[in-house]
């Protein structure tokens, strides 16, 4: 396109969209409340996958020997546990310590709470082990649970699973969310190009009668419907973003796991060019369907 054409389509859209406020701004807010949703449930479902990743660098599991068991059965678990790649840590932890611990925890220096656990002490010694990611924790399972002096193997894979599952579920309500919020912005902004095509109808057949062509034609209303678009993707990641820069000056101490909110940067890096690429594409599309059922060219 040469850039007379060009800049003769750029002014045509504005023209339009200067003649059809109304169905302009409504077009421009279903744009906006649709990235919006989207740009929400994204840092939502970003910040749980960072969640994730931070739970699964601290899972352990913890395998509970039997008071009767020997070295050397302790000694060869020991040594297959450290076979198993991306294990962080291994720490043994006797009887002792367990009663040990268990009076800290409790405060009882005196030992009154814990009295002649000493003589018949019902904690069993145990292997801590601290693994990398979530599913090296099977590996390690799988790997020791048929030998010989184990008693019982916890961990909290269960807790991950659920976790996994709920951000799965969110993810397919977030798709089918944008999906209906999509064809809505599809068809406000096809109605606001219909509108211009039947107010101009006698200028088309004006311009078809001295030549134009079809696409001549079409250029000033994709623009218009890109435009439209665009501008509601910009909308969409300033109000985003204040609200995001709130939550997160609410939570800007590390919270629960050490565990913190990504940082606003991650709008600016990753979600605007996704809201633009989307308000590009829901105004172009809405545009060429409007045109290709109402514009006889």
């Amino acid at each position: 396109m040469k850039f007379d054409s060009l800049k003769y389509s750029f002014m045509e859209a504005l023209k339009s969209i200067k003649r059809n406020k109304t169905l302009s701004i409504a077009s421009i807010a279903t744009v906006t409340a649709t990235l919006f949703i989207l740009g929400a449930i994204t840092l939502g479902v970003a910040n749980v996958d960072k969640a994730i990743t931070k739970l699964g660098s601290m899972v352990e599991v913890t395998i509970y020997l039997k008071d009767n068991i020997s070295d050397n059965n302790k000694n060869a678990i020991e040594n297959k546990i450290k076979t198993v790649e991306d294990v962080n840590t291994i720490t043994f932890k006797s009887k002792e310590e367990a009663l040990k611990d268990l009076r800290e925890q409790l405060n009882d220096k005196s030992g009154e709470l814990t009295s002649g656990f000493e003589k018949a002490n019902p904690f069993p010694a145990s292997f801590t082990v601290n693994v990398k990611e979530p599913l090296v924790v099977d590996k390690v399972v799988s790997s020791i649970k048929d030998m010989e002096g184990i008693e019982d193997i916890k961990d909290a894979r269960s807790l991950i699973t659920k976790i996994s599952k709920l951000t799965d579920s969110v993810k397919i309500v977030a798709a089918v969310a944008f999906v209906v919020f999509i064809m809505i912005s599809l068809f406000l902004i096809g109605n606001t190009i219909k509108i211009t095509v039947f107010t101009r109808k006698k200028e088309i057949g004006i311009m078809k009668y001295v030549g134009a062509t079809d696409w001549f034609i079409r250029w000033p209303f994709i623009i218009e419907g890109i435009i439209l678009g665009i501008v509601g993707a910009c909308i969409s990641v300033v109000i985003l973003s204040l609200i995001y820069a709130i939550i997160v000056s609410k939570f800007s101490a590390e919270t629960l796991f050490g565990f913190s909110l990504l940082d606003i940067s991650y709008i600016w890096k990753v979600i605007v060019w996704e809201f633009l690429g989307c308000g590009i594409f829901i105004g172009a599309i809405g545009s060429i369907i409007s045109m290709r059922k109402f514009l006889k060219v």
